[in-house]
């Protein structure tokens, strides 16, 4: 009778204890569902994330930047416009098989009449309103080629345009529509534009239909030059905004809502004109005095120094025993420059300018040309291993120099050949040492008796009886000439000779 209540009350035990298993363990959980929603749930976090940044720095919210990219493109849309300009293009056609008219096989085998068409071209860009009275900033390149120009704005209304004043040297322009109820973009300081900022690029790619887009990015450089072929003036601001074929003339503003630049150019593979994450924009700073000049004065008046400079790269600076590799190299000093009469020579390197320190020669040309004309600036450069303080009085820049420059003579002379003083960098490049006196051959007429004997990279130290140190010298002693014949005295590397010339008659 035991046994079998200890059966029993084991089977019950068993039991409950599988149906607590089943119950417990084995029921099926429900599929459980997270929701994200507008306020984030607090959460406790182990391990604290590596910050970037100091604790002292305040991390905005991407709610924050979403507001502010929205507030300036709501604000600077409206001083944003869209340039069309229109040319009629005369082009050669045939009148009897239209398309076939620059085929000269094609017209000769027909026998068919020559004729003229006409068809019009129109070109595409942006600009930026910048006062009240209907002026706006653009690109030079955008206007120059144009014979109408319309403008549109953001509300659909359209004007023709007037152009002001263009400045090749910089690319950009001034035009001008008659209109009312116009909103002039905010100006700021790009001078103080640090790399890293946030900035949004505004303007009308491609298309008329996609007037007004707006890209964001930041400042990936500053002081960028030698972009655009034949700019003589150019200190960019460096940006991965997407800039595009049409976003010519275009705002460049930063986080402020503020205009900082003017966008201008791309870069490109050759493949493509679209954007490569490398687009320019001039800085307003510069563009300030370019567009004041042209609507004052209808052209851009500039301080001149009067020196051809170049930049002081590594193997410069060893040459010169430099301990910078900042400032401008002196290759020449025109005659009668402001820079001659302040007493610089070739050779010596402008380190500051005016109580700012030169960076490179795009950086000195800008600041000379940003100065007013006539000023007396302070000039500090180095010369012979030793800084000088100088004084330059600046005077405008003449529309041509027609001085002779006194390091270089750019026409054959009547022997046939072009030099230049013995710069360090030239004595650099040439393999000579920087003590060496004469001037240095740097082309040659290949027609002339000079091509028989002279090679370029030689150093003329006499000519007749005169000693040459300078191209004073040289251009002395080519003039006192006389004879069929003259002796020149030659150094090539490390040999010296004499080479008897033929004179021209």
């Amino acid at each position: 009778m035991k046994k079998i209540i200890s059966l029993v009350l084991g089977s019950v035990i068993f039991v409950i204890i599988g149906y607590f298993i089943g119950t417990v363990f084995l029921k099926p959980k429900p599929e459980h569902v997270v929701l994200y929603e507008g306020t984030p749930q607090e959460q406790k976090m182990t391990v604290a994330p590596a910050s970037f940044v100091g604790t002292d720095i305040e991390t905005p919210s991407l709610q924050a930047f979403n507001e502010a990219f929205v507030k300036i493109a709501k604000n600077v849309n409206p001083s944003v416009v869209t340039i069309t300009t229109e040319k009629v293009i005369k082009t050669r056609m045939n009148p009897v098989f239209p398309g076939f008219g620059d085929d000269d096989f094609f017209k000769q085998f027909f026998n068919l009449p020559e004729g003229w068409g006409e068809r019009k071209a129109t070109a595409l860009g942006s600009g930026v309103i910048v006062d009240e009275k209907g002026y706006i900033l653009t690109n030079n390149h955008v206007v120059e080629k144009g014979e109408k120009i319309k403008v549109e704005l953001i509300d659909k209304r359209e004007y023709k345009a007037e152009v002001i004043g263009t400045d090749p040297r910089t690319d950009l322009a001034v035009i001008k529509i008659k209109a009312k109820d116009l909103k002039p973009a905010i100006l700021g300081n790009s001078d103080n534009l640090k790399v890293g900022e946030w900035v949004l690029a505004i303007g009308s790619p491609f298309s008329e239909n996609l007037a007004h887009t707006v890209t964001a990015g930041i400042v990936s450089a500053k002081g960028r030059s030698n972009i655009i072929p034949g700019a003589s003036y150019e200190s960019f601001i460096q940006t991965d905004a997407a800039i595009n074929p049409g976003n010519s003339g275009g705002a460049l503003v930063n986080i402020r809502g503020e205009l900082i630049g003017i966008n201008t150019a791309i870069a490109t593979n050759g493949a493509t004109a679209g954007n490569l994450g490398i687009g320019f924009a001039i800085p307003i700073n510069l563009a300030k005095k370019i567009m004041t000049d042209l609507i004052e004065k209808g052209k851009v008046i500039r301080a001149w120094l009067g020196v051809k400079i170049q930049s002081v790269d590594d193997h410069t600076a060893k040459a010169m025993k430099l301990d910078t590799r900042n400032g401008a190299l002196i290759a020449e000093v025109v005659e009668d420059s402001p820079a001659e009469k302040a007493g610089i020579k070739v050779g010596d390197v402008i380190i500051k300018f005016d109580g700012k320190e030169v960076k490179d020669p795009s950086h000195l040309q800008n600041l000379v040309s940003n100065s007013e004309i006539g000023k007396v600036k302070d000039l500090v450069v180095i010369r012979g291993k030793k800084e000088r303080k100088l004084k330059v009085k600046l005077g405008e820049l003449p529309e041509s120099i027609k001085t002779a420059s006194k390091s270089t003579d750019k026409s054959f002379s009547k022997l046939g050949i072009q030099v230049e003083e013995l710069t360090p960098y030239l004595a650099q490049e040439y393999g000579y040492d920087s003590a060496d006196k004469g001037v240095i051959v740097t082309r040659i007429d290949r027609e002339s008796e000079a091509a028989r004997v002279l090679r370029p990279g030689d150093i003329l130290q006499r000519i007749g009886d005169k000693e040459i140190h300078t191209i004073s010298d040289y251009k002395e002693a080519i003039n006192d000439v006389s004879g069929e014949y003259i002796l020149v005295l030659v150094k090539r590397r490390n040999d010296t000779f004499f080479v008897t010339l033929e004179v021209p008659k």
